[in-house]
Parts: C-alpha cells; sequence; structure tokens
C-alpha cells in the first residue's frame, strides 16, 4: 500500500467527508485533493496541519487520469455521473452512496466480514460500494455468529443519529433543544417499509452472501449526533450460550464487547473505530435466540473508515504499479 497514492475525496464539504480527509492524514495520506459541488469550489478544508483548496467534482476533473483513488460521499445522483467518469479515468472508486450497492457484479465490501471481495472490482470497472451506515455493523456481529452457530433469522431495530442525514441536520440539532427536534423519517416508503428497511436487508444479505435470509428491519431516527444503535435479535440453527457468543465476538475483527455493567451508546462510540456490542443474552421468544445491542460511530465505521479500510485493500493489491 503506497501512503503516495494520489486520492481524491469527492464530497470532501460534507459530514462523511470531513471525516474521511480527517482520518487519511491521520493515516499518513499525503497527496489529497478535496472535489465539492460548484458552490463550495474555491473554499478550503482542513487536512492535517494544512488545508486543501475545494475543486470542482465535474466528470471531467475525476476523468483526467491523474487520481489512483476516489473516494465518494455524495448522492446517489451525483455518484452516478462522476463515479463512471473517475473509472474511466483509471481511478479505483470506492462510493458510499447507494448507487452500486445492489448492482450485480459491484462488490459490497466490510473489510472485516468479505474484505477478499475487493478484489473482484479489479478485474471489472474498478468500483466498490460501501455499504449503508447500519449495515456496516450489523453484519461485523453477524458473520461471526453465523460462523459459530448458523443464522436462521434476524430481526433488527435501528435507532440513527441526525448526522446520518448530513451536516444541515447536524446543524439544526445543535441549534435546538434535542426534544425540541423534527426527527423526520428522511427515507421514502416502499409500501409500509422505507427504504432504508429495504437497503439493510437487501445489502446484508448481499455481504453475507445469504439470499434467502429472513431480516426484518424497523429504522428510527433519534435525537442524538453522532453514533447509530440497534437493538438485533438472531435465531441460531445451533445452541449458542450468550457466553459462548461472547467470547465469539472477542475474537472477531472490529468489534469490542462490553459487559454490564457498561453497555454500548452512542456517546461511547463517537470518535471510535470498533462496533460495541453488549446486552448479549438468550432471546427465549425464539428457539435458539439470542439478543444483543450494538452502537457505532456512523461517520467513521459506518462510512468514511470503511472505505477507507476497503481503498487500502485496493492500494495494497496494486502497490507495485501505483503512481
Amino acid at each position: 500500500m503506497s501512503l503516495h497514492a494520489k486520492i481524491g475525496v469527492v464530497g470532501a464539504t460534507g459530514a462523511v467527508g470531513s471525516v474521511t480527509l480527517a482520518l487519511l492524514a491521520e493515516r499518513g495520506y499525503d497527496d489529497v485533493r478535496a472535489f465539492a459541488s460548484s458552490r463550495s469550489a474555491g473554499t478550503r478544508v482542513p487536512f492535517g496541519d494544512r488545508e486543501l483548496l475545494v475543486e470542482e467534482a465535474t466528470p471531467a476533473a475525476l476523468g483526467a487520469r491523474d487520481l489512483d483513488l476516489c473516494l465518494f460521499s455524495v448522492g446517489t445522483t451525483a455518484s452516478r455521473e462522476l463515479v463512471p467518469a473517475a473509472s474511466a479515468g483509471g481511478a479505483l472508486c470506492v462510493d458510499k452512496s447507494s448507487a452500486y450497492r445492489l448492482v450485480d457484479g459491484c462488490p459490497l465490501v466490510v473489510p472485516e466480514v468479505n474484505g477478499e471481495r475487493a478484489h473482484d472490482a479489479l478485474d471489472g470497472d474498478r468500483i466498490v460500494a460501501n455499504p449503508n451506515c447500519c449495515t456496516i455493523p450489523l453484519t461485523c456481529v453477524l458473520r461471526p455468529l453465523h460462523e459459530a452457530a448458523g443464522l436462521l433469522r434476524v430481526r433488527v431495530a435501528t435507532y440513527q443519529s441526525v448526522s446520518g442525514a448530513g451536516a444541515r441536520r447536524m446543524s439544526a440539532l445543535a441549534a435546538e433543544p434535542p426534544e425540541q427536534h423534527d426527527l423526520v423519517m428522511d427515507w421514502r416508503w416502499e409500501g409500509d417499509e422505507s427504504d432504508e428497511e429495504a437497503k439493510l436487508r437487501a445489502e446484508t444479505r448481499k455481504i453475507l452472501e445469504l439470499p434467502e435470509l429472513p431480516i426484518s428491519a424497523t429504522c428510527v431516527r433519534v435525537p442524538v449526533m453522532i453514533g447509530h444503535s440497534e437493538a438485533v435479535w438472531v435465531e441460531l440453527e445451533r445452541p449458542l450460550e450468550p457466553d459462548e457468543a461472547t467470547a465469539v465476538f472477542r475474537d472477531a475483527p472490529g468489534v469490542r464487547v462490553l459487559e454490564l455493567p457498561d453497555f454500548p451508546t452512542p456517546q461511547d462510540a463517537a470518535g471510535q473505530d470498533e462496533v460495541l456490542v453488549g446486552r448479549i443474552r438468550r432471546d427465549g421468544a425464539s428457539p435458539n435466540g439470542l439478543a444483543l445491542y450494538l452502537s457505532c460511530d456512523n461517520l467513521r465505521k459506518g462510512a468514511s473508515l470503511n472505505a477507507i479500510q476497503i481503498a487500502e485493500l485496493l492500494l495494497g493489491a496494486l502497490a507495485p504499479t501505483a503512481r
């Protein structure tokens, strides 16, 4: 992996983009450019102990064949316009929108869960999709459970912070008391299910490569600035005692177990790279059932860090030929 790879951060002025820049600086990358919409072009953003001039993100700029890697933190419509241009220009692309997550042949990757799939992009169009900010921590805990005892079905309720809806929602929460904040559901409805719930199910199935796994999800916003939490109930093929599940999680990459009286909270997860897991107990409502609770920093592991980890897998594979 080359720390001198030429990297473009697209959507650099947003909540996720700013965390992406901070993480790249922390990890020692030095050849980084910031891109955003025409509204932000010409401004400057922090990058370590210096600032970067924000360039306008256009197909021509990203397809100019002078970038090794592009990390996209923009909306689905913008990704569909910009990612193909960057890919055609020779850049590896990691996209955080939903544009490519469920496209056949496009890898959807959580490095601790299915990192080997990232390499599939090197033989294709050089695009890897970054999953939804709740799918990432969910699959980090489901994969070790599946390997230990086999998953039969999953039920999950998510409690998602306003940072998942962007910087403007964060500013709105900061400006008023949490109990007065408008917790509008900012997802589209597909019948009686939101598209967020449908994405969580479909993406989890794709990452785990369990296309028929029954998953029921309920997603809501809560008046929390940063950090998504999830209550998870699983039914397993074989019995797994809570202490055995705890031992499984202790050996799982990217996961940190908290035991009572400690338990996961968004406040504890904020600024952390790991998925916090706790309250691991039997679920008496289903055979071989377990219940657990998790919290994760949705801007770090739920978005920016996961994308950078994907990028490092790709750059590592291409290290001998990096520009």
